[in-house]
This record gives structure tokens, C-alpha cells and sequence, in this order.
């Protein structure tokens, strides 16, 4: 959830932390710090609450010169956001300074025995321990600074990705991780280090991933040595990283989410170039080439997701049943890892997840592989946890997502979903050949579609401040629809604080009805398909107790237009493909409502990009 960046080498090291802080703020924005050890051998602290603005803005008459050091933006765990508990952390001695993103579980054990010998704690982390359990095993048993966190890091239960920095050892940054991503950069007599590429792209497009138990000695003039926690050295795989710049910037929008609504066209196209050939006509994935036995002979698929994913997991079981005959189960993987679910060798299991470091979503297929599962991984990340630990799987390729509320991740998780369901389907023969060709022709043009979606925007924005005033939202869908339904109420709470629920239409007269009044928007999805009539019903009843309705509608729909009190008309596509459609509208009106009430719609309050613990 934090973000971590160090550098190493002959530049001033504030500037780099601080861009890099900035790149990775996405990943918690309760607090930031930085340490800095300068050229006459001090190690200076400095940290505020708030966001990276606030550090700069404290730092302007504070030294921050010196060519080392490491930097820190936090998503609070234990201790609330605050000064004293923002990162780094000293050591009692402030030889050492410690950033940390992770959970330490046994932090109060360890706590409660340095105490006892005399340490002197100055916060209310978990991290603090970490560097003074290092401190007091390097001074008690006269241990280097990599045997120290050798040892400290073997009494550790929990998660986390470190850096450490040693003022009596300037030239040298240690750093570990175990189920939290960290990436070190390797430049020309300089190294890098973030909890992703984003901080690092600019200076250099070698990296390191640094695996589960593996710590990091970046030392100045030296090659990057990695060695595992007993201290065999491990084979360095240097990967080179292909990330435009610009996608990680603004680019002239407000927000970097309008930004990736509006990018979802051309998204989509990357996500599906080289998939769908350009006659429109075939789907090819290489996992279905590669592994064509395991998938065909799958009895049953379990996708395992959470949040924004899992929603797009919903649609996929619903096109995944339709076209390959396979039941398909959606679980959430926080609740999957922590029962005893049926898997077997006969199954299937899908993982869904955005930043490829999801911890629940990588605990599961942990789980699954254990009980002898085939695993497929669904990543928008290169070279992220989720693709190394599965044994296949299709990334989404729809750029980096900087804005925390998912928009582009799920259309691309949804597009994925969808070539995996007419690949397999295809491949089983469960699938008439006349549909398919439908369905990916229709898939193809897609990005087309939403283009002509994407011209709502304006009139999304004049709606949207009608219902600025509202304390809850319902969003009401069937079939295809009501996982979209889920998502558009997700999307408006995650950045407008606005309380509301997705349920499946017919469902509302099973309790929701009892909260409809003239007071209660209703967003229904509503567009021409087999459940039309159903769904007209629905609006009927809502409209009987003076509910607003704002409905999404096939072009050309007057009949709930004359009902509804606001429309959005929609393209006519094949029902299995409306979700790509019908998202677009809520995820825009999600943003204007949350800019109309003055929200940072990027940064929600209590929310990360990357929820990397439990």
C-alpha cells in the first residue's frame, strides 16, 4: 500500500526521491518522509502528515543535500497518520533509518522484548521495531548491517518491503521484500529503488523484481548483489521495462482518472492487438496454445479477485458459462484463502488483479496451487507477483493506472474475459461458429463504441450536479448488467463518499424498494435485451413512489424516456459486451458528482492503489 524509492549514486538524492514520491503517491497519501544522509556523514529525517506537497513544503529551509537515500509515502496500518508515525523511522541511535511497506504481525512480541532490555520506542508502528530489532542484533552481536537484517528479518511474521540506510556506511542502501513488491533500477553508477517501475523509467529501463525472501545490497560502485535471507546469493534477472512516460503523467486533464476514461478506446485496441486479428474473425491466445490441455480439460473455473476485479470476474463467469459450457464460481479472495474451499486438480483458477500485488489475491492462488489447480493470472502489471506465481495467464496491457478508482483496468479486465471465454469456447466446440464470428467482430469494435459513448461527457456533467445533494445512490441491473451495476455504485462511493448499492433489479422489491423516495436517485441500466421488459417494470415500480430515475438506454429508446427523469442512450451492442458499454457513463458520472462536491478524486480519502496487505 505505501510507496517505497531510494536512490543510490553521484546526483543530489532529493529531487529523484521526491519525483518519485510523487509517482508512487497513488499508493498511500497519509504521510511522506524522506532520509537523506549528506556529505558530512549526518543522517537527516524528515517527515510530515499529509501528502508529498506537505514534505516539500517542510523540507524548504531543511539540508537536503547528499547523494543517498531513501523516501517513503504511507497508507497508515498501525498508527494513525501523523508526524511521529510517518516513515523513515531512526533507530534509537539514529545510525539507521528504515522505510517499510507491509505488516509486521508479531511487531508487539518483538516490542515488548526490546523494551525490556531498554529500547526506547518513539512511535506507534510496526516498523519502528523492524530497524530497532536491527539496531540492538547489530550491537549485541557485532553483526554488519545485511547480517543484522539477516537475522531480524528470519524472527519477523508478516509482510513487507524495506530499505535501510546506515550513516557509517554511506555508499550502501539494503533493501528486502517478502510478499511486497520492490524493484531495483539499475542505471550507470546508480541504482534505483521503488515499489514499482514508475519511479524509475525515467532514469533507466533495466530492473531488478526482487523475490519473495530476497534482500537487495546496492552498493555504490559495486555490482547489485541479491542474497536470500540465509545468505546464498541468488541469479540476478535484469528485465528491461517498456513504459511510455507519458502514460504516467496528465497529459493536459485534471485527473488522471478523466484521463483513463477517455484513454479506454485506445486501451482496449492495446489490449486486444494481436488477439483478435484484423479481419475481426479469430481470437488467439497464446495460453490457450500453450496450455490447451489443461484448459480444455478444466471441470471447473474459480476466479478469485477482490474490489473493482472481482466485479469484472462476475462478467466473466456469466460469458465464460454462456460460450464454454464450464460452471465458473466467483470468490472473493480474501474470504476463498481463509476457509477450506473444494479445489482440485480438475479445476481451473482465474486470479484477477490490476496491480499484480494484490495480498489476498496472491495468498489464493497460493492456496490453489497447493491443492493441485491449474492457475491462469489476469495482471495489468509487468512483471508483478501475480504473473510469476501462476502458471499462465494474459496481461491487459492497458497502460499504468495512476487514478485509485479503477476505470481502464476493469474494461480491460472485462475485454480479457471475454477473448479467454471465445478462445476456450472455440477450442471445446461449445460455441456455434456463427456467434462467434458475431461476437468477435462486435468485440473488435469496441473501442469505436465507447469513442461515441465518451461524447455523453458533457451531458453526464450537467447531470451530475442535479444529485450533488444525495446521501445514497441504488444502481439497478439484470443479467450482463447488474456486475456493471455493482461497479458504477463501487466507483461513485470509492471518490464521492456518497453511500450506495449495486443489486439486481428484480431483487430491489426484496428490501431496497423500502428506501425509495423523491430523495433517492436510482440509476438503471436498461437497455434493449431479452430482460427489457423486466427491467421496465422495475422502473415502473420506482416511479410509483417518486423515485429519480436516471436510466442508461438503448439509442432511440422512447419509452422509458418518457418514464425516466434522465436518460443516457447507449449504442446498440451484443448483449455479452453491453458491460463495455455501459460502464463508460457511470464511471463519468462517479467523476463529476466526486469534482462537483470538490472531492480529490485521484487520492480518496482512506484508499490505495495497491492493497499489498491484509
Amino acid at each position: 500500500m505505501c510507496g517505497i524509492v531510494g536512490y543510490i549514486g553521484k546526483k543530489e538524492a532529493y529531487p529523484i526521491l521526491i519525483k518519485g514520491l510523487r509517482r508512487l503517491e497513488y499508493r498511500g497519501y497519509d504521510s511522506a518522509g524522506v532520509a537523506l544522509i549528506n556529505d558530512d556523514g549526518a543522517l537527516n529525517v524528515y517527515k510530515t502528515k499529509g501528502k508529498v506537497d506537505n514534505l516539500t513544503e517542510y523540507c524548504n529551509d531543511k539540508n537536503v543535500s547528499g547523494t543517498v537515500g531513501i523516501a517513503h509515502t504511507r497508507w497508515a496500518t498501525h498508527g494513525e497518520p501523523s508526524s511521529r508515525n510517518a516513515h523513515p523511522h531512526y533507530s534509537e541511535s539514529h545510525n539507521l533509518a528504515i522505510i517499510h511497506n507491509g505488516i509486521i504481525e508479531n511487531y508487539a512480541d518483538i516490542k515488548a522484548k526490546l523494551q525490556a532490555k531498554g529500547v526506547h520506542f518513539q512511535s506507534d508502528t510496526d516498523t519502528e521495531v523492524l530497524v530497532q530489532l536491527v539496531e540492538y542484533i547489530m550491537v549485541k552481536k557485532q553483526l554488519s548491517l545485511l547480517e543484522a537484517v539477516q537475522v531480524a528479518l528470519y524472527q519477523v511474521i508478516g509482510a513487507y518491503a524495506i530499505a535501510i540506510v546506515d550513516k557509517r556506511d554511506p555508499q550502501q542502501i539494503v533493501a528486502a521484500r517478502k510478499q511486497s513488491p520492490l524493484v531495483v533500477g539499475i542505471g550507470d553508477g546508480e541504482f534505483f529503488l521503488g515499489s514499482d517501475a514508475s519511479p524509475i523509467i525515467e532514469y533507466t529501463d533495466k530492473v531488478v523484481y526482487l523475490e519473495d525472501g530476497n534482500i537487495a545490497v546496492i552498493r555504490l560502485g559495486e555490482d547489485l548483489k541479491v542474497v536470500s535471507i540465509l545468505g546464498e546469493e541468488q541469479e540476478l534477472a535484469v528485465k528491461k521495462v517498456d513504459i511510455d512516460l507519458g502514460q504516467i503523467e496528465k497529459g493536459g486533464y485534471p485527473h488522471f482518472m478523466l484521463k483513463e476514461i477517455f484513454e479506454q478506446p485506445d486501451c482496449l485496441t492495446n489490449c486486444m492487438r494481436g488477439r483478435i486479428n484484423v479481419e475481426g474473425d479469430h481470437v488467439t491466445l497464446s495460453a490457450l496454445i500453450d496450455y490447451r490441455r489443461q484448459l480444455l480439460h478444466a471441470k471447473r473455473i474459480v476466479i478469485v479477485a477482490c474490489g473493482t476485479s472481482w466485479h469484472a470476474g462476475l462478467i466473466g463467469k456469466q460469458i465464460i458459462e454462456s460460450l464454454c459450457r464450464i460452471p465458473v464460481e466467483v470468490e472473493y479472495a480474501s474470504e476463498f484463502r481463509y476457509r477450506n474451499p473444494v479445489v482440485t486438480e480438475d479445476d481451473v483458477v482465474i486470479a484477477i488483479s490490476q496491480s499484480g500485488e494484490t495480498a489476498d489475491t496472491l495468498a489464493a492462488i497460493q492456496l490453489a496451487k497447493q491443492k493441485g489447480a491449474f492457475i491462469y493470472g489476469i495482471c495489468n502489471a509487468i512483471g508483478s507477483s501475480i504473473p510469476r506465481n501462476t502458471d499462465t495467464g494474459t496481461y491487459i496491457h492497458v497502460g499504468p493506472e495512476i487514478g485509485v478508482a479503477s476505470t481502464k483496468a476493469f474494461t480491460g479486465q472485462v475485454t480479457v474475459l471475454t477473448m479467454f471465454a471465445l478462445a476456450l469456447g472455440e477450442a471445446k466446440g461449445t460455441i456455434d461458429r456463427q456467434e462467434y464470428l458475431k461476437i468477435v467482430k462486435g468485440l473488435s469494435e469496441i473501442p469505436q463504441v465507447i469513442t461515441e459513448v465518451l461524447q455523453t461527457n458533457d451531458k453526464v456533467a450537467d447531470l451530475a450536479r442535479t444529485f450533488t445533494y444525495a446521501h445514497n445512490f441504488l444502481y439497478l441491473g439484470r443479467g450482463y448488467s447488474y456486475p456493471v451495476a455493482l461497479e458504477g455504485a463501487l466507483k461513485l462511493k470509492e471518490i464521492s463518499y456518497i453511500h450506495a448499492e449495486g443489486y439486481p433489479a428484480a431483487e430491489m422489491k426484496h428490501g431496497p424498494i423500502a428506501l425509495i423516495d423523491s430523495d433517492m436517485p436510482v440509476v438503471v441500466i436498461a437497455t434493449h435485451n431479452e430482460l427489457y421488459e423486466k427491467v421496465l417494470s422495475n422502473i415502473q415500480e420506482i416511479k410509483a413512489r417518486q423515485g429519480r430515475v436516471i436510466a442508461l438506454v438503448s439509442k432511440g429508446d422512447d419509452t422509458i424516456a418518457r418514464i425516466a427523469d434522465e436518460v443516457i442512450e447507449l449504442p446498440d451492442v451484443l448483449e455479452c459486451l453491453e458491460p463495455l458499454v455501459a460502464t463508460i457513463p457511470l464511471q463519468l458520472l462517479a467523476y463529476h458528482v466526486a469534482v462537483c462536491k470538490g472531492k480529490n478524486v485521484d487520492q480518496p480519502r482512506n484508499l490505495a492503489k495497491s492493497v499489498t496487505v491484509e
